[in-house]
């Protein structure tokens, strides 16, 4: 593990002892230089983060779906609104340390107003995520894996609409 990523997740570490934080109306992350982000948690997109579980829940029997999982990237730690990963990639992330290192299988962002997914999108990636997805306001899902896909590749025959 390297330095940088060592200092990410004792500063990950902090906040989440910080008693102020607790209970906010917000889902939190950080920036590269360590400075919270919050953002509003709405009813629609926490309807829209369900429906996705279980989406992802009826199409999958190895592993499973979280939501608000934190993943120290070299942007900061993030946390995708949902992510899947399967039983032997929980075990990796779990050495990694918390946050993890390395990213679930699928990460997906529940679009809103506060998004920037396309920043988030390549972070993922480039911390090992297969897939990462897009849900809209539209509740359409929209997948990538460098480039836009038609579909996923990971989870067959997954609706391109909730």
């Amino acid at each position: 593990m390297t330095r940088s990523a060592e200092k990410r997740q004792k500063r990950w570490e902090k906040l989440c002892r910080d008693p102020s934080l607790n209970g906010l109306p917000y889902k939190t992350e950080t920036n590269r230089r360590g400075q919270l982000i919050l953002t509003p948690i709405s009813v629609s997109r926490s309807m829209r983060m369900s429906s996705v579980m279980r989406a992802l829940d009826d199409h999958l029997s190895e592993g499973e779906s979280y939501s608000s999982f934190a993943i120290a990237t070299p942007g900061g730690t993030k946390v995708p609104d949902v992510v899947w990963a399967s039983d032997g990639r929980l075990d990796e992330m779990q050495k990694t340390g918390d946050p993890t290192m390395l990213a679930p299988e699928i990460c997906i962002e529940v679009m809103s107003d506060f998004s920037d997914w396309e920043e988030k999108r390549h972070l993922y990636l480039e911390a090992g995520a297969e897939e990462v997805w897009v849900v809209t306001e539209e509740n359409e899902v929209r997948f990538f894996a460098g480039e836009e896909m038609e579909e996923s590749s990971v989870v067959e025959e997954f609706p391109s609409e909730l």
